[in-house]
């Protein structure tokens, strides 16, 4: 029986408890809760893509006539502009060769000035001391010396162009790497192993890898008039550290095939780099702005995203607490781009969020955002209640 007593006792004590509690919360004034409300506005549609660094032209240098090296012209690590020496290969083979080619075409212009002589006499005597066949013969003499004449030259041009090879220069301005050859290593015309390669770092190109079910989703928009394009897209860049690279890049090259192995389409911008921050092989992110779509932006602050994915927020109703399932497309400055799930002149709960549940009262109290993104209260219009709190400082959590 004791038990029992004791029991019936906790019991009531606990009823007690309870009725005060609940007699408390009725008369306790409704939670207040800091609102803005939401208009749709243009905003910029921007997308992020995974990218990565390509030099834009990279030359491996190659010897185009065999031969000693016997001088290294560059130093390696620094710029190099088109046509720079970088290789000097051993020449005495090429000049006789020169030599050889300028007799050629001496003794060829010779020739050709005797077979003139030749011709032109005969011509005048032609029914008086010659006959045709000798004139023709003739004829057919100076035109084998011209034919000569011209191998002779184009012999002189080559070996001309043989010993300008001996030079090695740069086909393109860029950086140059460390020689793969030293000072009397023997290499010849055409061989696979190359000297040296130089690699153009400004301007460097990125290529950005977009899904191409991303790629159909905005051609869908721009279709149904959702998105307006702009005439030219450009793109920025975070590098790996999470700075901000300082230069904006162009469209070089749309892609036009998906890869078969991530499902992207690789697209390239060109940005300018001069300090040669950028490397070829380097990992960014580029963001990519496309167009202007109309939507509402809504702080991140006042979302939350579940494991599914679902972004939502809550919206004041009649003074009622309700919970909104939103759906967005990207972001813009640390809002997220909202195309459904609210309405124009909704109330969007941004501040108070704690504790709030799904049909609570509650008291709104409008506010705003300052320029670091902080909440703010709305000030009192001039001519209000001077005792009402007009100081710039943070709502109420």
């Amino acid at each position: 029986m004791p038990d029992i007593r004791h029991t019936i006792r906790l019991a009531a004590v606990a009823l007690l408890a309870f009725a005060s509690a609940a007699s408390a919360q009725e008369g306790a004034p409704p939670k207040q809760v800091g609102v803005v409300e939401i208009t749709s506005q243009p905003v910029p549609r921007v997308v992020t893509l995974p990218g990565r660094a390509v030099s834009g032209a990279e030359a491996a240098i190659r010897p185009r006539v065999g031969g000693i090296i016997i001088e290294i012209l560059y130093d390696a690590g620094r710029p190099l502009e088109q046509g720079d020496p970088m290789f000097r290969i051993d020449a005495t083979t090429y000049e006789a060769n020169l030599s050889s080619a300028e007799a050629d075409v001496a003794s060829a212009r010779a020739s050709v000035t005797e077979a003139e002589s030749a011709y032109e006499r005969t011509e005048r005597l032609q029914g008086s001391g010659t006959t045709l066949a000798q004139v023709e013969a003739s004829r057919a003499t100076l035109e084998q010396a011209r034919a000569s004449l011209q191998s002779a030259q184009a012999a002189l041009s080559l070996a001309q162009a043989e010993l300008d090879w001996t030079t090695v220069t740069s086909p393109i301005a860029g950086m140059a790497s460390v020689a793969g050859v030293s000072v009397g290593d023997l290499v010849t015309a055409g061989q696979a192993e190359a000297m040296a390669t130089v690699t153009r770092l400004d301007p460097i190109e990125v290529d950005m890898y977009e899904p191409s079910a991303r790629m159909l989703s905005v051609i869908s928009d721009i279709t149904e008039g959702r998105l307006q394009m702009n005439e030219k897209l450009r793109a920025t860049l975070t590098l790996e550290t999470g700075q901000t690279y300082e230069a904006t890049g162009e469209l070089v090259a749309p892609g036009f095939s998906v890869s078969t192995s991530t499902g992207a389409v690789d697209t390239r911008f060109r940005f300018d780099n001069p300090r040669n921050l950028l490397l070829p092989g380097m990992f960014v992110r580029g963001q990519v702005e496309l167009g202007t779509v109309r939507a509402f932006l809504v702080s991140q602050s006042a979302t939350t995203r579940d494991r599914t994915g679902k972004l939502t927020a809550w919206v004041i109703e009649d003074g009622k607490a309700m919970r909104r399932e939103l759906t967005d497309d990207g972001t813009w400055q640390y809002h997220w781009i909202v195309t459904d799930g609210l309405e124009e002149g909704d109330l969007l709960a941004v501040d108070g969020l704690t504790g709030l549940s799904e049909g609570m009262e509650v008291a709104t109290v409008p506010v705003t955002f300052d320029e670091n993104g902080v909440v703010r209260e709305v000030e009192a219009p001039a001519g209000d209640d001077p005792s009402a709190d007009t100081d710039d400082t943070p709502a109420t959590e």
